[in-house]
């Protein structure tokens, strides 16, 4: 599965059930762009268990200022709508995938 590209708009229709993982990035951030191949891995790893999305705050700053998000990268993930953990700055893929798995 690919990883999806979520807006303010449509944040709370593509997250809203299941296990998801949102990345929170900025096309100007260095640390982001470590984590895109790192992201779709696992989307594709983790395909149909969980879903993965990414949104770019300059151009969707509503649902990041809601969540209190400030630095990148970030990663909400939330189960059916609730977030239950937010996950702050570059990770390897085994250890993000560790953290994921915790919450399955």
């Amino acid at each position: 599965m690919a990883v999806l590209e979520v807006t303010d708009q449509n944040f709370a229709d593509e997250t809203g059930t299941g296990l998801t993982v949102t990345n929170f990035h900025a096309t100007w951030c260095g640390s982001c762009q470590m984590m895109t191949p790192i992201i779709s891995k696992l989307a594709e790893e983790m395909n149909g268990t969980v879903k993965f999305a990414n949104m770019d705050m300059d151009q969707n700053p509503y649902v990041a200022r809601y969540y209190g998000i400030k630095s990148l990268p970030t990663m909400l993930v939330r189960r059916d709508g609730k977030v239950v953990k937010i996950i702050v700055g570059v990770r390897s893929v085994s250890r993000l995938r560790a953290e994921i798995k915790q919450l399955e």
